[in-house]
């Protein structure tokens, strides 16, 4: 092992590395000789795909929920103050887009049978998971990540049934974490928290955009409600607008909860026309002065069954749970972090989809159009690489993103590449409708060094290679006839020089000269002017491209230091 790896290196150090750009839709090719040494060194890459790489999975951190611990889920929306503006939705309260909001969260509940209640209000939303929940084996960050992206998706998939003449302008996002409750006391506290904090914060706005609205400037209003109480906000309200607080809808005030209970459906009818019902669990939305309140909650036979009793009516939250609410890991410092996504269920979703087998070259084109924005959002993202639905972007090693709070940049990321996916479907599938939102999982992992940096990326793309070859072979014997189970036993146990043959024997396919996005995958970073000079009467400095090439050898990264800075 030691004398191969000695070989891949030192061929490495005086090899050229084959880079495909694109740019403004056409391709540009700087060489063609490393197609020659790309096919030497394919073997050998491969084979040591889970010797040589395969240790910097041990840089993966367990962040389990443990149990009995019950978890909740909070989203909030990413800099929503700018969003609503943009959009110009109604201050202090748009009821249009709460009730937007509300059906994305009615949407969650549907998606993930683990949640049993949600509330919200504004522009986040809690989800509350049954005690019992084994969801994703109680991976925070592959949690929150996931609810996080189907809700951004589901957000923009509902943007025009509420919003029919308003175009959505860009892609929303949604930051999300896990708060975790040991006890049912603890999530009444967390409850009453975010419910106060409702009443509070549509006050506040209430006041502040009435005053607005009557000519002050926001200076002047920031002055005049400074230290109020909530009575001197009502009396303002009420002596100077005429205004009772109280009289406002429930939605502004109380925010939504909703939860599941077993409702009684028509599911057929017999044969003399007569109904058939049943009871199911569904969804349903309640606006209640307090959440946490004994008499709510115990009324509720789905709620205390899933999640406890509350034993007793919520005083003066403890400082000490609010603290713990607000708890935020942190990624190590000066460590290249890197946010690793994968789609969730995409083998059924591209069936349904029915894209192309083994590589949809559209659908790996939307996936780089969504890295590329998550650059152009991001600028402490240098780089990105991705191969089928999975994207590894990585950080520069100084940054301070979110103050490296790991579940903040984490869903950032899943959420704002999950809503610009389904933005942009219909300009990479026009005639193909969107059936149901995606979702992408995601989580961030520290790595200490660049050359370990550097390894895990190179795991990637032997991966990519491992798989595209074994999926090629796959689906030719498919289409040639096999079913699937005789397809798998035919390749059991092949190695690379025999998928190779099958290949160009049966098929008349050699692997090598196959669109290096399906045998590369892409990498997505930011040009550098002196590099490339001017394509096409355009500088690229600092534009965002995607690229195919082999990262795994050391030169693509000695004749692009800028990306990651490394010197």
């Amino acid at each position: 092992m030691i004398n191969s790896v000695g070989v891949v290196r030192k061929e490495a150090e005086n090899c050229n590395c084959l880079q495909v750009f694109f740019v403004s839709g056409s391709f540009k090719v700087d060489s063609i000789e490393a197609k020659k040494k790309e096919e030497n060194f394919r073997e050998t890459l491969r084979d040591m795909a889970n010797s040589k790489y395969e240790y910097v999975k041990s840089f993966e951190l367990e962040d389990e929920v443990m149990l009995p611990n019950l978890m909740v889920v909070r989203i909030d929306g990413r800099d929503f103050s700018r969003f609503s503006q943009v959009h110009e939705f109604e201050k202090p309260n748009d009821e249009t887009a709460l009730n937007l909001m509300n059906s994305c969260s009615a949407a969650v509940l549907e998606e993930f049978p683990d949640i049993i209640f949600a509330y919200g209000y504004s522009d986040e939303y809690s989800f509350v998971f049954k005690k019992t929940s084994r969801f994703y084996q109680r991976r925070a960050s592959k949690i929150l990540s996931l609810v996080a992206s189907f809700f951004a998706a589901v957000y923009v998939t509902k943007w025009k049934e509420f919003f029919p003449q308003r175009k959505l302008l860009y892609a929303p996002s949604f930051s999300s974490k896990v708060v975790s409750c040991a006890s049912a006391e603890v999530l009444q506290a967390y409850l009453a928290w975010r419910q106060q904090d409702c009443h509070a914060n549509n006050q506040y706005d209430t006041c502040f955009w009435m005053l607005v609205k009557s000519g002050k400037s926001v200076s002047e209003t920031q002055e005049i409600l400074k230290d109020t109480q909530k009575q001197q906000k009502n009396e303002l309200l009420f002596q100077k607008f005429g205004i009772n607080y109280k009289t406002l809808p429930e939605l502004f005030r109380q925010g939504s909860c909703l939860f599941k209970k077993k409702v009684e459906e028509t599911v057929k009818h017999d044969e003399n026309g007569n109904p058939v019902k049943r009871l199911r669990r569904k969804a349903v939305f309640v606006h209640s002065e307090n959440i946490a309140g004994r008499s709510f909650w115990n009324e509720q036979p789905s709620l205390y069954n899933d999640l406890g009793h509350f034993t007793k009516d919520i005083g003066k939250i403890e400082p000490d749970f609010i603290r713990s609410f607000q708890f935020e890991n942190k990624l190590l410092p000066l460590t290249w972090v890197v946010v690793r996504i994968d789609g969730c269920h995409f083998h059924r979703f591209s069936d349904v989809h029915e894209f192309e087998k083994p590589n949809d070259e559209q659908a790996l084109k939307l996936m780089n159009s969504c890295a590329v924005a998550v650059l152009e959002e991001f600028e402490d993202i240098h780089f990105a690489y991705g191969v089928s639905d999975e994207y590894s972007f990585v950080l520069k090693k100084e940054s301070e993103l979110y103050k490296r709070q790991s579940s903040k940049i984490i869903s950032a990321v899943a959420s704002f590449f999950t809503s610009t996916y389904v933005l942009q479907w219909g300009e990479f599938f026009p005639h193909k409708e969107l059936k149901y939102p995606p979702s992408f999982d995601g989580r961030a992992v520290c790595y200490p060094t660049y050359n370990i940096l550097l390894d895990y990326l190179a795991w990637r793309q032997v991966d990519c290679h491992i798989n595209n070859q074994y999926n090629t072979c796959f689906w030719m014997l498919v289409k040639s006839g096999k079913n699937k189970t005789q397809s798998q036993d035919y390749l059991k146990g092949t190695q690379t020089r025999e998928k190779n043959e099958l290949l160009s024997r049966q098929f008349g396919i050699e692997y090598n000269s196959l669109p290096v996005i399906f045998r590369m995958g892409s990498s997505v970073f930011r040009l550098k002017e002196a590099e490339n000079g001017v394509v096409s009467g355009k500088k690229l400095e600092g534009e965002v491209v995607v690229d195919h090439c082999n990262i795994i050898e050391r030169c693509f990264w000695e004749e692009h230091l800028h990306i990651l800075s490394y010197s």
